[in-house]
């Protein structure tokens, strides 16, 4: 099968079903084993992006947060929220069919605080000089939820069984 046109076949029809042109596909041993359209205009959820609905799917089917040895295809270079995801995932491969650059005279979806064109350079500077407004309230408390994590954790800081470098 070819991963690559299934993606852009169900990008093509959540456009024609009224949807956003992105879709995702996730595939381990040769076989799909998620895939998703984005639904962000179907269900009013920002978070609803073609990416991070395969990526739920997948683990949820394969009953893990990793997906070592998965390639996962979309169809544009991932936003910021998706590459993250992609990274906390951790796949073997990220297969993507086209650039912000080749698609961008079709499609913009720049947001109050965020237009590609400039989003990872404000991702980077600190959290103080972000355009979003954020403010820092110290609690001593929270930091007392990850104590207690490492604690029924038998004093381990790292998440059993995820993969690293």
């Amino acid at each position: 099968m070819d991963f690559a046109q299934r993606t852009i076949d169900l990008a093509l029809r959540n456009v024609e079903e009224g949807g956003r042109p992105f879709a995702t596909v996730i595939v381990r041993d040769g076989e799909i084993v998620a895939e998703s359209a984005n639904k962000v205009a179907q269900t009013a959820d920002p978070t609803a992006h073609a990416e991070i609905l395969a990526i739920r799917e997948a683990c949820r089917k394969l009953g893990t947060e990793h997906l070592t040895g998965a390639t996962i295809y979309v169809l544009a270079h991932p936003c910021p929220m998706c590459l993250g995801s992609l990274y906390y995932c951790s796949p073997d491969e990220v297969v993507f069919l086209t650039t912000r650059d080749d698609y961008a005279p079709h499609y913009v979806d720049d947001r109050r605080y965020f237009e590609l064109d400039t989003f990872y350079a404000e991702f980077a500077k600190p959290w103080e000089e972000r355009r979003l407004p954020m403010r820092y309230e110290p609690r001593t408390a929270a930091t007392d939820v990850y104590r207690e994590w490492q604690r029924r954790n038998g004093g381990e800081r790292r998440v059993t069984g995820a993969p690293t470098a």
